[in-house]
């Protein structure tokens, strides 16, 4: 009896141990679990969890206000490793190689995204808030999903240049007037070569060496310190800026205002989350966070929402997309051709 007896209790026990393991879901299928009884889980779940590490190149002060808005609804800290989105990615590519999975969430550029994705670093994840996002702005594979969109434009200082004398065309930067006053960023090979494929690519690199060649242009390193240029008036006009970056200033009183002279090219910025975080729940409500409650922060930032029914100035207008899936021998011939034109006139 003492035998029968021991294997009854032990067959109970393993039945016992075996009921939560087989009812527990994976990281993957919980990421694909769509159903809106989902948040209030990972809520419940993220705050035992109590943190997570995102790693993001997201503008300081843009991170800051997101991580403390998103602990006071939910007590869940974000601690957050800052940089560029290329040093993002290779550090997350770096640790990968040594087996580890310290992140649980990133929001970079797309197309370091896109990497990231190709390196299988990043979960594909369903989501009700996919449904509302402005069309071409999602990938296919959900791996990661568009968190706001930096959109280029051109930017003037309204005391060096009348806005009755702005160009309306590429080709009218050709006009003697702009001699002196032209300003370009360093690392924008992205945003030209996108023009150029709205503008033939033979026609446009040509117009562009013209341009350079007539009135030339001063090159600053960082878009930052080019939009601070325009505000200073050492640059009257920027070829290309981000649109959140001048219209910040001009809120503060500086004398700066921008246009568009079509197509505006614009970029995706998106968040992704591990495919093996260390807090999987706060990953996840990240996540959801960053496509969802926290858009509205992102238009007070002066962000350009990929949410379909949020309000933006920029709504009407033609914008050609960076394709996030360049491969990276395109990126180089884009990045190589960029250089090329900038000093060619320093």
């Amino acid at each position: 009896m003492f035998v029968a007896f021991s294997r009854a209790m032990i067959l109970g026990l393993l039945t016992a141990a075996a009921v939560p393991f087989a009812s527990a879901q994976s990281f993957a299928e919980l990421a694909s679990d769509d159903n809106p009884s989902r948040h209030e889980r990972l809520v419940k779940a993220a705050k035992k969890e109590g943190s997570l590490t995102l790693y993001t190149s997201n503008a300081a002060e843009t991170i800051k206000l997101l991580s403390a808005d998103f602990e006071k609804r939910y007590g869940v800290r974000v601690n957050v490793w800052r940089a560029s989105s290329v040093k993002v990615l290779q550090r997350m590519v770096a640790e990968k190689k040594a087996n580890r999975w310290d992140f649980d969430a990133a929001s970079v550029s797309s197309p370091e995204l896109e990497a990231l994705y190709r390196e299988q670093l990043l979960q594909e994840v369903r989501s009700g808030w996919h449904k509302g996002m402005l069309e071409g702005t999602l990938p296919a594979h959900r791996g990661w999903a568009p968190q706001f969109i930096n959109v280029f434009v051109q930017a003037y200082n309204t005391r060096e240049v009348r806005k009755q004398d702005l160009p309306r065309r590429w080709t009218d930067l050709l006009e003697p007037r702009w001699r002196g006053k032209l300003g370009v960023e360093a690392k924008a090979g992205e945003w030209y070569c996108s023009l150029l494929k709205d503008l033939g690519e033979d026609k446009g690199s040509e117009l562009f060496r013209e341009i350079a060649a007539r009135n030339g242009w001063s090159v600053r390193s960082g878009n930052s310190v080019l939009a601070t240029m325009v505000v200073s008036g050492e640059v009257p006009l920027a070829l290309a800026v981000y649109s959140h970056m001048i219209e910040h200033a001009k809120q503060q009183g500086a004398p700066v205002d921008w246009f568009a002279i079509d197509p505006m090219i614009a970029r995706s910025n998106g968040i992704g989350v591990s495919r093996r975080p260390p807090h999987p729940n706060a990953a996840l409500l990240f996540y959801e966070y960053a496509i969802s409650d926290g858009q509205p922060l992102m238009l007070k930032l002066n962000y350009l929402s990929p949410v379909k029914n949020l309000p933006s100035p920029l709504a009407s207008a033609r914008m050609r997309f960076v394709d996030p899936a360049t491969d990276s021998a395109e990126v180089e011939r884009c990045d190589n051709a960029y250089d090329a034109l900038i000093k060619a006139k320093r």
